[in-house]
């Protein structure tokens, strides 16, 4: 079991039977009035976020989500197939379960796949991945302002907006989480 006034970023908890894991909490002690925690949770099966208080004592089930890491192999169209990096066993995917930063994921690439009693709900990828920069525009000489930005695809099909003096064939950094370049490579 684990009480409101328990919660940390991070910490998952069944209830009312879904599994939600805590994105943000903010324990609050009113002048007046009784002490809450006030919480902004996501329910990892669907995604939906939630902003709720509760009374510090409030009691939950833990929920332990099983994070295993896998390898990326291929997409068939329809499906994508993962190997167990231990068993070597293969797992294949529906798109849903992916997640927008999936994007990123190039094959032979090790992931971690999320599971709650045996269901797959989620693939999380590295943090970093450096990918290779295989169309964009040249920058434009003079154009020197801080910030100016371009977009560039990347070899996963992926476009994000990287800093004029990235060139084609130059490999970058992105952070997976927030989608951006971060440094080349």
């Amino acid at each position: 079991m684990i009480t409101a006034g328990d919660f940390r970023n991070g910490v998952t908890f069944d209830m009312d039977g879904q599994v939600y894991q805590v994105i943000e909490f903010q324990h609050v002690k009113p002048g007046k009035g009784a002490a809450f925690v006030r919480t902004k949770f996501k329910n990892v099966i669907t995604g939906a976020v939630v902003e709720k208080s509760f009374n510090p004592t409030d009691k939950f089930e833990n929920a332990y989500v099983e994070r295993k890491e896998y390898e990326y192999l291929y997409n068939d169209g329809e499906l994508y197939y993962f190997m167990d990096t231990e068993t070597y066993e293969q797992l294949p995917l529906n798109a849903d379960k992916l997640g927008d930063n999936f994007k990123f994921v190039k094959e032979n690439d090790k992931v971690k796949i999320m599971s709650y009693k045996g269901n797959v709900f989620g693939v999380e990828p590295p943090l970093f991945v450096e990918l290779e920069v295989i169309d964009t525009e040249p920058g434009v000489r003079g154009d020197t302002a801080t910030n100016v930005t371009k977009p560039a695809t990347l070899e996963t099909g992926a476009v994000i907006k990287v800093p004029i003096f990235i060139n084609q064939g130059e490999k970058i950094r992105i952070d997976t989480r927030t989608g951006e370049y971060m440094e080349r490579a």
